[in-house]
């Protein structure tokens, strides 16, 4: 089953120390906006962080217990999907899905950000049931890592009765985040930006619908509603699924600074016109990615990256700054420690290739020319958890695992 992982024995609790060499890289995108590519060619690993990062220096694989050998490839940020809706565990009703947050795993994706437990079955709306689903799925999450991936759950949506004393006990329990505006059942803007006031005195970040309604609790947001109430990231400005006029996309984009999502399950025409508002006003640092499911469109285990290979390619956008799109800028506007590979960080790392057949000569070119990666290996804190993956098209070259020490995983044999 794709809950498994390869590499079962990296992620017992009696692994104390671990280090880990990635080397041979061909291109090392950063994650970092400003400057999207590395010049160096080997990552170093201790203890699920970056230790160092180096180019043409020589190694005793003897001093690592994993080794790999990533031949020349392309080596990025684990991609940070910024918008999802999980209820508990990998079970999704709203599509009769199980291990969707694995799939997505496969598709390079190691981190996600909850945007509202919108399909919980019976989701209460009385303050005290908000608030006991939040404090939950929060803590649910917090011990609970599919696959690997890392889920920050636990984002109320505003319902009517909730005061200021219910997100201060919200934060207290360690709750950073407010699901949807627009989809619980305060309707009034007023209203509603007060209690994003609250959640933002006590470091709870916001957003909203953006668009059309999506499901029967939701309802049309228009752009001047969401400028009063001003939230940390416009969700799905791209509409999930009904975007906005052009204009009010427009006003949005000129009239605050807050961080423009695209989505997924969007509109993609939509996507691609905010996308060339953002660059026309030299403004890409706000852009940010995520899929939006499980949704009525499903969920696309592949999507982040398609998003990625759909504005790079249609909205003529390098492909490595459109990869910060998906890890640098929403660690920075989400305040994540996670979607730059420096050192320091934690070591969420995808290596990957052009895929087989593609157009191109590097992975970089196939992606702005419309095609996905090939991914050969996927690392959460610095632990392998997919080798290759089963979702992607296959990479023209995947990595080579050189060594692994065996305590770690006595049964895997390298040749």
């Amino acid at each position: 089953m794709i809950e498994q992982n390869r590499f079962p024995g990296l992620f017992s609790e009696h692994v104390s120390t671990f280090r880990a060499l990635i080397e041979n890289i061909g291109c090392v995108i950063s994650g970092d906006f400003e400057k999207p590519i590395l010049d160096v060619d080997a990552i170093g690993i201790r203890d699920g962080m970056i230790d160092f990062m180096c180019k043409d220096e020589q190694f005793e694989e003897g001093d690592f217990d994993f080794v790999v050998d990533a031949q020349n490839t392309t080596v990025f940020p684990g991609l940070i999907d910024s918008h999802v809706h999980p209820t508990m565990g990998q079970y999704s009703p709203r599509t009769d899905q199980s291990f969707w947050i694995s799939h997505c795993l496969h598709g390079g994706v190691t981190s996600m950000i909850s945007a509202g437990e919108v399909h919980a079955p019976g989701r209460p709306v009385d303050p005290a049931g908000v608030k006991a689903l939040a404090i939950a799925t929060h803590k649910c999450f917090s011990n609970y890592r599919p696959g690997g991936v890392k889920l920050m759950a636990g984002a109320p949506l505003l319902e009517l009765g909730l005061t200021r004393d219910d997100f201060a006990e919200m934060a207290k329990h360690g709750v950073k985040l407010i699901g949807e505006v627009g989809i619980g059942g305060v309707s009034d803007v007023k209203q509603a930006a007060q209690m994003v006031g609250w959640a933002r005195e006590f470091g709870m970040k916001s957003l909203t619908h953006t668009g059309g309604p999506s499901i029967p609790s939701s309802r049309l947001v228009h752009a001047e509603e969401i400028l009063e109430i001003d939230p940390d990231v416009i969700g799905h400005i791209n509409g999930g699924h009904t975007a906005l006029p052009r204009d009010q996309i427009q006003c949005l984009c000129e009239n605050c600074s807050r961080s423009l999502e695209i989505v997924h399950n969007g509109n993609e025409f939509a996507a691609v016109y905010a996308l060339n508002l953002a660059k026309e006003m030299g403004q890409l640092e706000r852009i940010i990615l995520g899929t939006d499911a499980p949704s009525g469109a499903g969920v696309p285990a592949l999507g982040m990256i398609r998003l990625i290979a759909m504005l790079s390619s249609l909205g003529d956008v390098p492909a490595e700054q459109v990869f910060c799109f998906a890890t640098g800028n929403t660690a920075r506007i989400r305040e994540l420690n996670c979607g730059f590979l420096e050192v320091g960080k934690p070591a969420d790392i995808v290596i990957a290739d052009k895929p087989k057949g593609g157009e191109g000569e590097t992975l970089l070119q196939s992606v702005q020319l419309g095609n996905l990666p090939g991914i050969g290996m996927v690392l959460s804190d610095g632990k392998p958890c997919i080798f290759p993956s089963q979702n992607t098209p296959p990479a023209e070259t995947l990595p080579k695992v050189n060594r692994i020490e065996a305590r770690f995983y006595p049964n895997l044999f390298v040749t």
